[in-house]
């Protein structure tokens, strides 16, 4: 007696089911990399994009920021023709029940730099609009606080009563700081 060899046939259910489990195996590995590649690749701490705001003519007081955690907006306006500075920042205290999350600290005592510790937080570009191409920036600087609250699982800083009165009873000195620096145009109008 020979035998002859066996042929396998497969049925087209179980051709369909390789075809369907390699598909997985080849998404479920394109997943796999991709986490990884998100593990291992760090995100790179951005300088924060300059914003511009619309362009303010001399003498009109503008909001160029509000700080909420320090219960403080920064306003400016440009000076009329003459005057000795040529754009005027000041820290306006927000009314009404603001508590205060953090302090707003001026830039001559704060010295803000990275080197010291302070982060970059945001870059607000003052177009003047009787003089094209003159500006005034505007950097916030933000150093965090010695206790700086740990983040809950949605990424929310969470405080508490109670945690809340031993902070305040710990001093000011422990909350986040925020100062600006103003970068004033240089020059005349039309230069």
């Amino acid at each position: 007696m020979s035998r002859r060899p066996s042929v396998r046939h497969q049925s087209p259910v179980a051709g369909a089911q390789a075809r369907s489990r390699a598909a997985f195996r080849q998404a479920f590995l394109l997943v796999l990399l991709a986490t990884a590649l998100a593990v291992v690749v760090p995100l790179r701490a951005q300088e924060p994009a300059a914003r511009v705001g619309a362009p303010q003519a001399p003498g009109a007081v503008h909001t160029v920021r509000q700080i909420p955690e320090a219960c403080v907006r920064l306003e400016g306006s440009y000076a009329q023709a003459g005057a000795a500075a040529p754009y005027a920042l000041q820290v306006v205290p927000l009314g009404g029940a603001c508590q205060p999350r953090a302090r707003y600290v001026g830039a001559e005592q704060a010295q803000p730099s990275a080197a010291a510790g302070w982060t970059l937080n945001d870059v607000v570009k003052i177009p003047e609009a009787a003089c094209p191409g003159r500006e005034a920036v505007v950097q916030v600087w933000r150093k965090s606080g010695a206790d700086a609250p740990a983040r809950d699982g949605q990424g929310q800083a969470r405080i508490y009563l109670e945690q809340g009165r031993g902070q305040a009873a710990a001093g000011a000195s422990r909350l986040p700081q925020y100062s600006a620096v103003l970068q004033a145009p240089q020059g005349a109008c039309g230069n």
